[in-house]
């Protein structure tokens, strides 16, 4: 169906998963893969934590209010959700990634790189597990790294071609 003028401001914001540790997450969505923290909402029994690549728009130095609102504003934005005390729970087996049995169903996130073989030996030797690399399989040009809790993470070239 074609976009209406009643859908024509409609934009995609954001995906929200669930995070164990929201410093181990946090870390590696910041410092592994280069996103920013936008902002950070403690709800009481949960935090958001709200992430992209800010590509020059400096939440850093706005206040809670105008992040909130630049936040709504753009697309692709990625919230991580901590249900407190999941981090310190002994018997706190994780969430599903969506990608085990039974009932699969979320698959994975997907970010792109101007290097895909640079963007992987950096992955490496950050320690980062792989779910598949580019050299397995039939899709040479594609990567799958997993995030703290078991997510897929998939890594691709800009302007690949399928």
């Amino acid at each position: 169906m074609p976009r209406t003028a009643e859908t024509a401001s409609f934009q995609f914001n954001h995906t929200m998963i669930r995070v164990k540790d929201p410093k181990v997450s946090l870390k590696f969505y910041t410092e592994v893969i280069g996103m920013d923290l936008l902002s950070e909402k403690d709800m009481g029994d949960f935090t958001l934590y709200f992430l992209a690549f800010d590509h020059g728009q400096n939440y850093k130095s706005m206040s809670a209010e105008d992040k909130d609102i630049a936040r709504f504003a753009r697309e692709g934005v990625l919230e991580l959700t901590h249900n407190h005390g999941t981090e310190s729970d002994a018997s706190f087996t994780g969430y599903s990634s969506g990608n085990s049995e039974p009932g699969k169903g979320f698959g994975h996130i997907a970010i792109t790189v101007d290097n895909l073989e640079v963007a992987c030996a950096r992955f490496e030797k950050l320690g980062v597990p792989f779910k598949k690399r580019p050299q397995d399989g039939k899709m040479r040009n594609i990567a799958f790294i997993l995030d703290p809790d078991g997510y897929w993470v998939e890594v691709v070239k800009q302007a690949m071609k399928l």
